[in-house]
């Protein structure tokens, strides 16, 4: 039937940190019409009976990388699988991530050559496949040899290095060059742009706390990225990164484990947006040596190398997101340990950390809509997408209460009961 009647169990808007109960939805279409307590249901709609769940919006994830399909594969990927296979693995994760409840995720750039991400987008966009839709940033920009640059996995081969880094569209120097970079995402359908403006955790010749990109650069990717209308999220680390990069034009950033103080009163001043990504350092933040001995080697070292500060910046963060004086979005980036589309793992960070379930899952909806600049999605309220998930686990209680998902909508259509 084109008109739904959702009678839900407890109830949580995406917007308010409260379970309401008795609320039911109308869903007519793709769209929600009506939410309410004493609504009667239509005489020509089919009963969704959820009673006995809690629901809430379906979830945004801010920060994925699907174009890999198992966490092992990391540090090979990009040039043991093709192009058309790395698509394959971004409808492939984001069938799972559906699943799980996670409606909507967005793709902070990939290892493709060229521009398949965009095609896994479209497919999805057409009803090619049940997977959550895609905001997808084609590529990370980078600079040689920088944390997104795979070559750098072959450079004790500067011939093989070479070679491979002359085929990623992604990976240049200098101005003109990032002028250029910048541009050919947009013309093959990018929704914003995704910088790797420092070293990271996960690559083998750098460190979070290495700079990348000249100030001129980072300019001139921000003047040309607005020109477009959108926006430029950067990968970075440090608080001196970070406060560099919010001074050179920079709305958001991603990670920010190693912030300051300053820096989260400079985010609070410029209105800049932070997705902290919690799950890639828990293994320092909890002293877990198990699941830290399952990363490689230069990832692990840097996190012990750097837990001090990590332990340090997450309290600094935690608080961040209790104030909301920053807007702070919930964003997995897993890229070991767990399955990448295991969106869920990040719920479980945040409340491990002590974060309120309930401000957790503002995060992951109504906040996170704010970020993806898509205001349709995020909340359940008359006018919005009808993109609806339930969960029979004990939301307030359970760290673990994300792992499965009971049902999910999406767009009004049942993919999940």
């Amino acid at each position: 039937m084109n008109k739904k009647y959702i009678i839900c169990g407890k109830f949580f808007d995406g917007i308010n940190e409260v379970l309401e109960e008795n609320i039911k939805i109308i869903v007519e279409g793709e769209l929600i019409v009506a939410v309410g307590k004493d609504l009667e249901c239509p005489e020509d709609a089919g009963v969704i009976d959820l009673s006995h769940l809690t629901v809430t919006p379906g979830l945004i994830d801010s920060h994925v990388h699907f174009d890999f399909k198992d966490s092992k594969e990391l540090s090979t990927y990009a040039f043991t699988d093709s192009d058309e296979m790395k698509a394959l693995n971004t409808v492939y994760c984001a069938t799972k991530s559906l699943e799980g409840g996670f409606t909507t995720i967005r793709t902070m750039g990939s290892a493709f050559v060229g521009f398949g991400q965009m095609d896994a987008k479209r497919a999805i966009d057409k009803g090619m496949f049940v997977a959550s839709r895609l905001i997808v940033a084609p590529h990370a920009l980078n600079i040689s040899g920088g944390h997104w640059d795979f070559s750098q996995h072959t450079s004790t081969n500067p011939f093989l290095s070479e070679m491979m880094e002359k085929e990623y569209v992604s990976v240049g120097n200098g101005v003109d060059r990032c002028k250029s970079m910048v541009r050919k995402q947009f013309k093959y359908g990018a929704d914003f742009i995704k910088i790797m403006a420092a070293g990271g955790f996960g690559s083998p010749n750098d460190s979070p706390v290495n700079p990348q990109f000249d100030d001129d650069e980072v300019k001139a990717i921000v003047e040309t990225t607005n020109s477009f209308g959108s926006y430029v999220a950067a990968h970075a680390y440090t608080a001196e990164a970070i406060e560099n990069l919010i001074n050179l034009g920079v709305k958001e950033i991603e990670h920010g484990a190693l912030l300051k103080e300053s820096t989260a009163k400079l985010m609070e001043e410029k209105g800049t947006i932070l997705v902290c990504t919690m799950t890639p350092y828990e293994e320092v933040i909890q002293n877990d040596e198990e699941k830290l001995a399952q990363k490689s080697i230069y990832f692990r070292n840097k996190l012990k190398l750097y837990g001090k500060q990590l332990i340090e910046s997450r309290e600094i963060i935690k608080d961040m997101i209790i104030s909301k004086k920053v807007l702070v979005g919930y964003g997995s980036d897993i890229v070991a340990v767990y399955n990448n589309y295991d969106c869920w793992v990040e719920f479980k960070s945040w409340r491990d950390n002590g974060i309120p379930a309930l401000r957790t899952l503002v995060a992951a909806t109504s906040d996170n809509a704010k970020i993806i600049q898509r205001p349709d999605l995020g909340s359940l309220e008359p006018g919005k997408i009808a993109d609806i998930a339930a969960w029979s686990s004990d939301i307030i209680e359970d760290h673990e209460a994300l792992k499965v998902c009971d049902f999910v909508m999406k767009e009004g259509k049942i993919f999940k009961q």
